[in-house]
């Protein structure tokens, strides 16, 4: 398994690859544990929902709505604290491209 991943994403060692495998952990860690201290420093609570029905869906809506982006920002910011800035700048390019190919073909 780990040979194919190496072989899809131009990965020359095995210690890339762990490198590569603890930069997505902590950002995707990060990115769900920043979410909630930008959408209280903007003042979107869960109480600021409670006016809507399903406030718990809105706020969570909202919230992954966030971290997307937010996920995107750190995924480079961190892979280029552990070297692996061309790496991940080409892994958001390909992810970039991918969702627009989708969008436009349901046009």
């Amino acid at each position: 398994m780990f040979e194919r991943l190496k072989e899809k994403w131009r990965v020359k060692s095995n210690t890339q690859l762990m490198v590569i495998f603890i930069v997505f952990a902590i950002t995707g860690s990060a990115s769900v544990k920043l979410g909630e201290p930008i959408l209280e420093y903007l003042a979107l609570t869960p109480e600021r929902f409670q006016d809507l029905p399903f406030p718990k869906f809105w706020y969570y809506t909202l919230r992954l709505i966030l971290i997307f982006p937010l996920y995107q920002v750190l995924l480079i910011v961190v892979g280029s604290l552990f070297l692996q800035h061309k790496f991940f700048w080409a892994f958001e390019k390909k992810m970039f491209h991918a969702l627009l190919r989708k969008k436009k073909k349901k046009n």
